[in-house]
């Protein structure tokens, strides 16, 4: 025994498991055409072309001249809107650090937090046209507690974009395979003129994520 009371076995074991899990991520990434492609074309994570491909679907970037990135980092998705709409206001909000991107605003600060839409808001100088969230709770590993934390984000982004959009705005998000949920689809119907659901082909075949897209806010 150590004297942590660890058996030393017990650790390196552990650590080899960690290693082969490490080993697996890294042969996906060094693997995943969306990667490499990514640090080819200048963008900072792969998840940029999941947005640029629902905006191809549903031409969610046209005419956008405010729009809201939650769950901001590392930056890809304001990079697709900054790049499709380069005169958009864009704001955007993680708990992780981002680098700092041309004509984005960034918080580093917990959207649950109560003075995180308040803050937003006054950084946007107007009602937004878009708000998207790829927030995702980190996972425990218990498939029905890591949906309900996950949707727990997507219902507070479904709020905050139904108290702040702009008439004919759009909301999209990230949410977990079975989709939204009845009561915030409902919400939605209620508010926006389509919801829809969408799997963009960036995102990885074995990943559970999909996407609600809602357009057309009523106000």
């Amino acid at each position: 025994m150590s004297r942590s009371g660890k058996d030393p076995g017990e650790r390196l074991r552990t650590a080899k498991k960690r290693t082969a899990s490490s080993a697996r991520w890294l042969s996906r990434q060094l693997n995943d055409p969306y990667v490499k492609k990514a640090k080819a074309d200048g963008y900072r994570s792969r998840a940029a072309y999941k947005l640029a491909e629902l905006d191809e679907k549903f031409g969610l970037l046209k005419g956008v001249t405010r729009a809201v990135d939650l769950g901001v980092a590392p930056g890809g998705w304001s990079q697709i809107v900054r790049q499709r709409c380069p005169k958009a206001k864009v704001v955007g909000i993680d708990l992780l650090p981002t680098e700092p991107l041309e004509g984005v605003t960034l918080f580093q600060m917990d959207f649950m937090a109560d003075e995180a839409p308040a803050a937003l808001e006054e950084a946007l100088e107007g009602a937004p046209d878009l708000v998207l969230s790829d927030m995702a709770a980190n996972t425990v590993g218990h498939k029905q507690t890591d949906h309900l934390r996950t949707m727990g984000l997507v219902e507070t982004a479904a709020d905050f974009a139904i108290s702040t959009l702009a008439p004919g705005g759009a909301f999209v998000a990230k949410v977990l395979a079975g989709g939204t949920d009845t009561q915030l689809l409902a919400l939605l119907k209620k508010h926006f003129t389509t919801v829809k659901h969408a799997k963009p082909p960036a995102s990885r075949k074995d990943s559970s994520e999909w996407y609600v897209i809602a357009q057309g806010f009523k106000g």
